[in-house]
């Protein structure tokens, strides 16, 4: 933990993991989740398919909940999360739901000298690369981790709604649509997404990721896609204007100018690739 912004997110995603954990909003349904409800969001149950006898790993995997929602599912399941917090967490929900887990705290870039073994599904979702400078290191990674003939899902926030701000009741683009490693955009919240207030304001580090640099990294670490994605709905309330849709997830309010909002992909290790010249 060299730079100021590694630091930083650390100590976010720590003090979040213990708000999230208490879960006094009901943003994450803790209770519901230990009496049998499976927390994947719409469009990640939907696509992730079977998981039954699979290897599975899931890559920035908060305090677990999805994670054992997949164990749940029959994967044999390994979360991993930078967060000692979260881990901590974690392996105490599986203790109480009684799911089989293996947890391991390690930073994204340090997964595959934190985890033995190849896996049949590496699974990543919902506000996880943007915490991360070099999105060619991590598709190395979740290359890396991937035994032949393996599968990598990921969904996330798109990222041209990223570059996008809502400011007076008007959605105007804000951002750059590719941050650079060395100058990630500072933000600074008293309250995490779920409503929960923290002792005081943290500052959190992130970057914006095209999905030209997404898909460019995961092909050259050997990975063929299977399928790209888009969808006009997300898991959070990324413009303040966004409505809810009945099942978790929050749209654009009607009239709103359709855009998308979250993407999806699957990719399919076929065979390691030579590594091909990187461009900028």
């Amino acid at each position: 933990m060299n730079e100021p912004w590694q630091q930083a997110n650390l100590s976010s995603w720590n003090a979040r993991a213990a708000l999230h954990m208490r879960d006094a909003t009901g943003f994450y349904d803790v209770d519901a989740f230990l009496a049998g409800k499976d927390t994947l969001f719409p469009i990640d149950a939907a696509e992730i398919g079977d998981v039954r006898g699979k290897r599975l790993l899931h890559l920035q995997c908060h305090f677990g909940m999805d994670t054992l929602s997949l164990a749940r599912r029959g994967a044999i399941v390994t979360g991993l999360d930078f967060s000692p917090v979260a881990i901590e967490g974690a392996r105490d929900l599986a203790a109480k739901a009684n799911l089989p887990a293996t947890f391991v705290q390690a930073d994204v870039y340090d997964a595959r000298r934190a985890v033995e073994g190849s896996f049949d599904i590496v699974y990543t979702s919902w506000g996880t690369i943007c915490w991360l400078p070099d999105i060619r290191a991590w598709a190395q990674v979740v290359a890396g981790m991937l035994a032949p003939g393996g599968t990598f899902y990921f969904a996330d926030s798109h990222p041209s709604a990223l570059v996008l701000e809502e400011r007076d009741g008007v959605i105007r683009p804000t951002y750059g649509w590719r941050t650079p490693k060395d100058r990630p955009d500072a933000f600074t919240d008293a309250t995490s997404y779920t409503g929960d207030a923290f002792e005081k304001p943290v500052t959190d580090y992130n970057w914006i990721h095209p999905l030209s640099d997404i898909l460019t990294g995961l092909m050259e670490a050997g990975l063929t896609l299977e399928y790209l994605r888009e969808h006009e709905t997300l898991p959070s309330k990324l413009f303040p204007s966004m409505v809810p849709t009945g099942d978790r997830m929050y749209r654009l309010p009607d009239g709103a100018v359709p855009i998308p909002l979250a993407v999806s992909l699957r990719a399919v290790k076929r065979g390691m690739i030579p590594p091909r010249e990187r461009h900028p």
